[in-house]
């Protein structure tokens, strides 16, 4: 598994001429470094003099927002792993017969259903990436205040893990014929990619008021 490699050992493999990993699943690991990045800010901030004197709800908002960055951080990963697997099995699509009219018909409908699995995992990782910034502007606003930059970098994190990610939607889009199936797949990650900035310079101008 990529994530039990070590960071130089994962590096190595990316810089190789090796299929996997590549832009996708570097994109999912992008999305992961930031979770973890919240879950440190928070875990810094409880019980903290700071924490202590906040009100119940806000101790609770922060509670949760650690539990979501915990489980963000090790889904992210997970779908790191399926970024490779997806890939490598849309490879193998391309290694179906094309000799006759049926076989090329096969292997057309399979690599649009493969292009589309394939899609999946980046676009879930841009999704989920979206989401995460309403925990880390909470580790910027409410977290402690040593840490500051590290909610900046989190959120710099996700936003490199959203583009990143919708790059790789688009390339495998390229490969599907439905119309449809693309515009709207398009209209989610210009979304995703547009109001991100947004929520990321939001937060960075959040942490630059603080430092």
């Amino acid at each position: 598994m990529l994530q039990n490699l070590t960071i130089k050992s994962f590096i190595d493999k990316l810089a190789s001429n090796s299929p996997v990993p590549g832009g996708g699943g570097v994109a999912a690991l992008a999305a992961s470094l930031g979770s973890a990045l919240g879950s440190m800010v928070f875990n810094l901030t409880i019980g903290k003099k700071t924490y202590n004197e906040y009100d119940e709800y806000m101790k609770a908002e922060i509670l949760n927002s650690l539990n979501e960055t915990n489980i963000n951080k090790d889904e992210f990963l997970s779908l790191m792993e399926k970024d490779a697997e997806e890939f490598l099995e849309l490879m193998n699509m391309f290694k179906l017969p094309k000799n006759t009219e049926e076989e090329k018909y096969i292997r057309e409908t399979k690599l649009e259903e493969g292009y589309k699995k394939a899609l999946e995992i980046p676009f879930n990782v841009a999704e989920k990436a979206f989401k995460m910034y309403k925990y880390i502007e909470i580790s910027a606003k409410y977290g402690n205040k040593n840490a500051i930059s590290d909610s900046g970098v989190a959120a710099l994190l996700l936003q490199a893990a959203i583009e990143s990610a919708v790059l790789n939607v688009k390339i495998n889009l390229s490969g599907i014929k439905d119309e449809e199936y693309k515009e709207n797949i398009n209209k989610k990650c210009t979304y995703f990619v547009n109001e991100g900035l947004k929520l990321k310079e939001n937060i960075m101008n959040i942490v630059n008021s603080k430092l």
